[in-house]
Order: C-alpha cells, then sequence, then structure tokens
C-alpha cells in the first residue's frame, strides 16, 4: 500500500536547498504536518455531531420463510476513540468498513472526564458483553486510536477480556509510555500513559495464555509519540504484529484510506488464519 500525496509548487526550490536525504526527510515531515491540520480542522467540524453516544440497534432477525444459504459472518467491530475525542473520529474508517462488508460497527464514548484508564476499561467490558447480548456474537472486533488502544488492552490483560476480544488492532497507541508535554501531567489519565507507570507495568507483567490477536499500527512522524517506537507491542506472551506506516502523523491513522485497508486485512487475516504482515518487522504503509 501506498500512502501519497499532492506535490506542492515549491518542492523543486527547496529540494535544492537541503540536501537530499535532509530535504526528504523534511519533505515529508511537511507533508504530513499539513495532512494533519487539514484533519483537525476537518474533525473540529465534526465533534459536535459525536458527543452524544450513538443509538444501539438490534440485527433484524431472518424471516422464517426465507431460506438461507450458511455465510461465515465476521464478529461486530468496536470502535474506541482516543484522548479528549469521541466517535467522530471513525466517521471515514466506518464508511470503509460498511463498504466492505462489516456491518456491524458500533462505537464506544468514554467520558472527557474519564481520569482511570481501569475504569473506562470496565465500561468497555460492559459494553461489549451488551454487543454480545443483542448481536449473538461470541467475540468481537476492536480498534482503538491512541488512548483508546491503551484502554481495549487493560480490558484484554487485566480483565479477562481475551475471550472477547478477538482481535485487538490501536493505531498510535503509547503501549510502553510517552514523553511528549510534561506540562498535560496534571492530568491523572495522562500520567497513566508515561513510561513506567502503575498501568503501563501491570500491562507488562505476564499474561499467559492471553488468546487475542494484538495489531499495532504505528507511524514513523507521529508526533505523540516519545519515542516513535512506543506505539509497537513487545510482550513475550501475547501474539502481536506491529505494522508501520510512513509518511502520516498521529491524526491521519484512523483517517487515511490506506490504513483503513490495512485494518481491514488484519481483521480478515485473523478470521482466516493467515499472516498479517509478510516480514518480520511489519508492513511499512509509505
Amino acid at each position: 500500500m501506498k500512502v501519497t500525496g499532492t506535490a506542492l509548487p515549491f518542492l523543486p526550490l527547496y529540494r535544492r536547498l537541503l540536501p537530499s536525504r535532509l530535504a526528504g526527510l523534511s519533505l515529508a515531515l511537511l507533508k504530513a504536518t499539513a495532512l494533519e491540520l487539514a484533519i483537525l480542522a476537518g474533525h473540529l467540524l465534526l465533534y459536535p455531531s459525536g458527543i452524544t453516544q450513538e443509538r444501539r440497534t438490534t440485527p433484524a432477525l431472518p424471516s422464517p420463510d426465507t431460506t438461507q444459504l450458511p455465510t461465515e459472518t465476521s464478529p461486530p467491530v468496536v470502535l474506541l476513540h482516543g484522548f479528549i475525542d469521541n466517535r467522530s473520529v471513525f466517521v471515514l474508517l466506518r464508511r470503509n468498513l460498511a463498504q466492505h462488508g462489516r456491518h456491524q460497527v458500533e462505537s464506544l464514548n468514554y467520558s472527557p472526564l474519564t481520569c482511570d484508564i481501569r475504569t473506562a476499561a470496565e465500561l468497555l467490558g460492559r459494553h461489549i458483553e451488551g454487543i454480545c447480548e443483542r448481536t449473538g456474537s461470541r467475540q468481537v472486533d476492536v480498534v482503538g486510536h491512541s488512548l483508546g488502544g491503551l484502554i481495549a488492552r487493560y480490558y484484554v490483560q487485566r480483565l479477562g477480556g481475551d475471550h472477547r476480544v478477538r482481535t485487538l488492532v490501536t493505531l498510535g497507541t503509547p503501549h510502553s509510555g510517552t514523553s511528549v508535554v510534561p506540562l498535560a501531567n496534571a492530568h491523572p489519565i495522562v500520567r497513566q500513559m508515561r513510561p513506567g507507570s502503575p498501568i503501563l507495568e501491570e500491562l507488562a507483567r505476564p499474561a499467559p495464555g492471553c488468546r487475542t490477536h494484538f495489531v499495532s499500527f504505528w507511524s514513523d512522524l507521529d508526533h505523540l509519540m516519545d519515542p516513535l517506537e512506543t506505539a509497537c507491542i513487545d510482550h513475550p506472551d501475547l501474539l502481536a504484529q506491529n505494522v508501520r506506516v510512513s509518511g502520516v502523523g498521529h491524526l491521519a491513522l484512523p483517517v487515511h484510506p490506506a490504513v483503513a485497508t490495512g485494518i481491514r486485512q488484519a481483521l480478515d487475516a485473523t478470521r482466516t488464519g493467515a499472516a498479517t504482515v509478510t516480514q518480520a518487522d511489519g508492513m511499512t504503509v509509505a
């Protein structure tokens, strides 16, 4: 997969003024920053539409007079947003999943005033139990952006959620803690995302027999991950694959169509038992 963008008119001059390697890196950063700002502007417009919880619907039962051929169904997909965000961040991803046959997709809004990852993980667990009860599905897939991925991972590892979550896809999640923006430590949940926090120490503990398949997408231009590799999962007991995304930033991960394709491939690979990535260090989106 390729993440591509429109060339800027001043790029030839820009390349002449800087050494080739530095120009290439700076150009990629410039393009990624421009994309992040555009996404931020669009998300601010959509944000009010996602403040309330979405309406829950029960799938219609087939008519008893209708003869149906057996089909292989996919579990529902649960989308979990990041810090001080809401479900509106997943508008494009939901559309992409629906266009490719994933019609049972639900989002969970947790309060922006949430101050504890454990509390949010318990809420996620209740939400998933409700989905399974309404849909008759034994398991779900979860896609978590940023903090949302950490909340979902805590549910899976520490609250027994591995029997409910078949696949957990994380997008720019600080699995080992991020040191960015030290002044944000005033917020308790930010402190929980710092390296060495009690929450992260819990997640580093042994997790023998964990049944969930983890796929972590991390970006080489993610301005909120410090260091960048903190968005990778490194745990000896977890079945995890890390997917490197090149050329996009933190906000683009749940929005970019190439990343959405990678998410679908990860979910489908778990269903079919195929390998999610073809290289040991993951799939590169460049």
